[in-house]
């Protein structure tokens, strides 16, 4: 596989010291080109903290990953894209568990070290020959080379375009560490805890309960800040691996902060990566909301505006129609005062105490069609708390995509 065909985004970013990673095709999809199972293993026994979807309808493998982390001592996550494994009941489980039991089989580790993903259709069953073939086959080629990299994160995809890949080094108790993250995600993105598949891996050493915290905390402004149409998924799960390989005890204090940056920078710029890759995507909508009295409500109005189809469709068509915008906000649920209200689109004003200022709507038309992002700021005039949501425009494409999906 050459590189240049992924689509991906260079420079690929280097795996944390420790780590070995590789994806195949195994035949979970039909299109032999495209990898479908994708293995990542730590050589060293490592922290594991998750967070998953709060849909009550949750695939099995969120519930085999829930009951297990956070916690010391994993090795692997093995992961198949093509079948969601979801909505299958106890077979569902017994097979989450078999491909755990596979993985730990093919790589000579304990299968309680073993983590799973799974995405694709929902209500069917896991085809477990396939996927036990194509775990033995990934196990051989477990590598850190770019093109292992590359076609591990191309194993998870589903109508992904490309690999979402990030990487940093951060500096810590006077060791320098590496960061890594990869996800998936272009359409069934509304998360309410997190979105898509996501995995962060780190060599450096992080206690259990620092990880969850962290992890935690972090998805709440990052991958709970993005929407491509406001479908929460049965299989959501961020999922981050710390085996300490690096060196160094466990991470205190304003070393523990130095991860926490590099975390949060990582996981701000994978949710940026999921919204511009929106199913038919042509902008990425980024909505500021300030001056609310909490965080929550600027979520929830951001939120709003976000998933509203009108605004979506009016950014896909370059018309910088406010009354949407400012409407959305109206109906989100959150009381405040339109008198106090502003908005802007790309930097100018169109909207201002409760009046329509007077712009150059041709202008404004043309800096949204210029550029892939477009920049929605709203100010409500009540507090001090913001936050900052990324979403996508909605096109014919993503109709056609989802229409077409399972059949």
């Amino acid at each position: 596989m050459a590189i240049a065909e992924t689509k991906v985004r260079l420079p690929i970013p280097s795996l944390p010291k420790g780590f070995r990673v590789a994806g195949v095709h195994a035949g979970l999809k039909r299109n032999p080109t495209r990898e479908d199972i994708s293995l990542i293993v730590s050589d060293v026994p490592a922290t594991a903290a998750g967070v998953y979807t709060t849909n009550l309808v949750f695939a099995a493998p969120v519930a085999f990953d829930r009951a297990r982390t956070p916690g010391l001592g994993f090795q692997a996550i093995a992961i198949n894209s093509g079948n969601a494994n979801a909505c299958t009941g106890a077979r569902g489980i017994d097979d989450a568990r078999s491909m755990a039991a596979a993985t730990a089989a093919a790589v000579g580790i304990s299968e309680a070290s073993v983590l799973v993903l799974s995405t694709g259709i929902i209500g069917e069953f896991l085809p477990l020959e396939k996927i036990r073939s194509g775990i033995v086959s990934v196990s051989s080629q477990l590598s850190r080379n770019d093109e292992a990299v590359v076609t591990a994160a191309r194993g998870m995809m589903t109508t992904d375009t490309r690999p979402k890949l990030t990487g940093s080094n951060f500096s810590a108790a006077g060791k320098t560490y590496t960061l890594f993250g990869m996800a998936k995600g272009a359409a069934m993105i509304g998360p309410r805890m997190a979105t898509m598949l996501g995995i962060i891996l780190t060599d450096a050493p992080v206690a259990p309960a620092d990880a969850q915290r962290l992890l935690g905390e972090i998805t709440e402004y990052t991958f709970n800040c993005v929407s491509v149409d406001g479908h929460t998924s049965t299989n959501d799960t961020v999922l981050l691996l710390a085996n300490g390989a690096a060196g160094g005890q466990s991470l205190s204090g304003s070393s523990l902060d130095s991860f926490s940056a590099a975390l949060s920078h990582a996981c701000e710029a994978l949710a940026h990566e999921i919204a511009d890759d929106g199913e038919g995507a042509t902008h990425v909508l980024r909505i500021e909301v300030t001056g609310c009295q909490t965080r929550e409500t600027a979520r929830q109005i951001a939120r709003t505006i976000a998933d509203s189809p009108l605004v979506k469709t009016a950014i896909a068509g370059a018309d910088p129609n406010w009354g949407r915008i400012v409407s959305a906000a109206g109906y989100s649920g959150v009381m405040f005062e339109p008198d106090k209200l502003s908005l802007r689109i790309n930097g100018t004003l169109l909207f201002c105490a409760g009046a329509p200022v007077v712009f150059d709507g041709a202008a404004v038309s043309d800096s949204i069609q210029a550029f892939r992002e477009t920049l929605i700021q709203l100010d409500m005039g009540l507090g001090q708390e913001s936050i900052r949501f990324y979403s996508s425009d909605l096109t014919a494409e993503y109709v056609r995509l989802n229409a077409d999906y399972h059949t």
